[in-house]
């Protein structure tokens, strides 16, 4: 529940957020929201699948500080002319502690996890920092461990290049 697609609903439907602009105090704000946790990655190019319906946000430019993602400068609620390939996501440290933000805090966002083109998200827990630490994958809706049967040191190249450590 706390990697997913960025979704938001505005007037009874639901869409998606364009990727434009997009970044990790963006992320943040959608992390902080939901609960989840700081931002790890901001994945841009529909990382976690293309949604459907209308793409309600442009260009938002959240200083990442802000309580909700309504409270973020944006081009405004509408329907935008932005591909669904351009769906913008979040990838949090965290689960959810508490339900989406509704009613007169601001429209729902939720996080809706996809099969990933490029691969599954990962992260790193257990440590301080974001870039060490015990791996974890998500998968069917679930973080789980990495067994380290065979795991070396091109293993970890991988996933530190993943997770923008370097």
């Amino acid at each position: 529940r706390c990697a997913g697609r960025v979704e938001v609903q505005r007037g009874g439907h639901w869409g998606t957020v364009c990727d434009d602009d997009w970044g990790l105090p963006d992320a943040a704000v959608v992390c902080r929201q939901l609960g989840c946790g700081a931002a790890l990655a901001a994945p841009a190019g529909a990382w976690f699948g293309e949604g459907s319906g209308p793409i309600w946000l442009n260009g938002l430019r959240c200083r990442g500080t802000e309580e909700r993602l309504a409270l973020c400068r944006h081009r405004g609620w509408r329907p935008h002319v932005c591909a669904h390939e351009e769906d913008a996501s979040a990838v949090c440290s965290g689960c959810a502690q508490v339900p989406p933000t509704r009613g007169s805090q601001g429209p729902a966002l939720v996080l809706t996890p996809a099969s990933l083109p490029g691969g599954p998200a990962v992260r790193l827990v257990g440590a301080a920092g974001r870039c060490a630490g015990r791996l974890e994958i998500f998968h069917a809706g679930h973080w789980g461990t990495v067994c380290d049967d065979l795991w070396g040191l091109p293993d970890a190249a991988v996933v530190c290049r993943q997770l923008g450590c370097g």
